[in-house]
């Protein structure tokens, strides 16, 4: 046992291996991810906070800030960054799981573009915050390329330039195929949104961590919360008393009672391929700071990452009875596999590259993909989640946004249409079961029938109001 090893009184679990971003920091002796000191017994703070992603520690943060005596503990059942924020694709993106149109249709046009403003806004106020705090996090704003890929994909690009050009807020431009990155195997154009980000998303959460301690925030390791009433929660190691209660659990909600049918936890896999060389990144045509995807309807996403991989994820992974969460659903061979083959049918210079990392985890899917922030002032309970994978940059805007409704201020933030939303609650089993794997098949087949035909999916249609659209 190691003296850091004694200092904390536990022995560490392998938390570099939850991802490539775990893993190359400690590989570059960044970050030994050896548990912070647990709950020792029962504790008194003004605010509570459950959760140490990225959620969970943009709140704290915001919260030292406006009040600088504030108590603030933050509760978190492994490490700070065990979850989503420190395994996703590293994307600080303007992307809000319910599309502008869906929004406008809920809560009017004006309510919609707001929420469109403060995302596009958000990209930049990660750089800001994280600027001042020294965080370095690979940050670079080099925009998202949305390849398409055959006449069903181009169809859908040109739609989504023209829908942009009618809300008149994103700034999407449409390119032709002599734009798009030249080592795009099929590309026949592509949409280029500029809102967003490459991040290192370890280095931004751990870095996150370290920074609200320095502000006076206690974060609590190897704490598990059992439950939550106004002003109180019980874990297994004490209960912790606040005026101010924050649920930041994403995904893992649906293991607690007080939210088990709030969220369904998809997972989301990823790969990260060995360092590539500049001559055949120049081949392939990503510039760093360029995240990349297409217009397929089972999502996928990447990135070059700072020391020249891929970085490259998706969708496809089944939903598990029971909103289970499994270590053993974050390696799914046949999805890694899949994963592989389609990164090498977009960028055939990828083929000779080794996979070294694969990894995943799960996401928090409201019921009807609309992710919001809530608080109410007679319980002190405020929660926040539901961001359908787009969340690395959306916990930046939440963070804020509660902060706002905590001290109770009147601002744009908190007139955003995400605030106090309420989403219907998923269906019992079997129904959820049923619903979701049969979700994830009509995706699968959307894309089949789009190859297939040339023309937009009618299936993808009739699904488009179940997946936020």
């Amino acid at each position: 046992m190691t003296a850091a090893e004694r200092r904390t009184g536990a022995v560490a679990r392998p938390y570099r291996q939850l991802s490539f971003w775990f893993d190359s920091m400690a590989e570059a002796g960044a970050d030994d991810f050896l548990p912070r000191p647990a709950l020792a017994g029962d504790l008194a703070a003004d605010v509570a906070i459950v959760g140490g992603g990225l959620t969970g520690l943009w709140t704290a943060y915001y919260l030292a800030i406006a009040d600088p005596n504030l108590r603030i503990v933050v509760l978190e059942k492994e490490i700070a960054g065990f979850g989503a924020s420190g395994r996703n694709g590293g994307w600080c993106s303007a992307l809000f799981p319910a599309t502008t149109a869906a929004l406008a249709r809920r809560h009017g046009r004006a309510a919609a573009l707001g929420m469109r403003r403060a995302m596009i806004d958000t990209v930049d106020e990660v750089r800001r915050a994280t600027e001042s705090l020294g965080i370095e996090c690979d940050y670079r704003r080099g925009g998202t390329v949305t390849m398409a890929r055959g006449s069903a994909q181009l169809a859908a690009a040109k739609a989504e330039f023209r829908e942009a050009e009618t809300w008149g807020v994103d700034e999407i431009e449409l390119w032709g195929a002599d734009r798009v990155p030249r080592g795009a195997a099929g590309a026949l154009g592509a949409t280029f949104d500029p809102a967003c980000a490459r991040v290192h998303p370890g280095k931004l959460v751990r870095g996150l961590a370290r920074a609200v301690e320095g502000l006076g925030v206690l974060i609590l390791e190897g704490t598990e919360v059992e439950s939550w009433r106004p002003r109180a929660v019980t874990t297994n190691r004490g209960v912790v008393t606040a005026e101010t209660i924050v649920i930041a659990v994403e995904g893992y909600a649906a293991a607690i009672p007080e939210t088990h049918r709030r969220v369904l936890p998809l997972y989301s896999l990823m790969i990260a391929t060995e360092p590539l060389s500049e001559d055949t990144w120049r081949e392939i045509g990503i510039s760093h700071g360029e995240t990349f995807t297409d217009f397929r309807h089972l999502l996928i996403y990447g990135q070059r990452t700072a020391d020249n991989r891929f970085a490259f994820g998706g969708r496809g992974a089944r939903y598990h009875w029971g909103s289970s969460i499994r270590p053993d659903y974050d390696r799914i061979p046949a999805v890694f596999a899949h994963l592989e083959r389609t990164l090498g049918e977009l960028f055939p210079a990828s083929r000779t590259a080794s996979v070294t990392h694969r990894w995943g985890g799960p996401l928090g899917v409201p019921r009807d993909w609309h992710a919001s922030a809530s608080f109410d002032p007679a319980t002190g309970i405020a929660l926040a989640g539901g961001y359908v994978g787009d969340g690395l940059s959306t916990t930046n805007l939440a963070g804020r946004t509660l902060t706002d409704l905590i001290f109770r201020r009147d601002t744009e933030l908190t007139a955003l249409p995400w605030v106090n939303h309420r989403s219907r609650r998923w269906e019992p089993e079997p129904l959820r079961f049923l619903g979701a794997n049969a979700g994830l098949a009509g995706m699968s087949f959307a894309d089949l029938e789009e190859r297939v035909t040339g023309r937009p999916s009618v299936t993808a249609r009739v699904l488009g109001p179940f997946t936020g659209h």
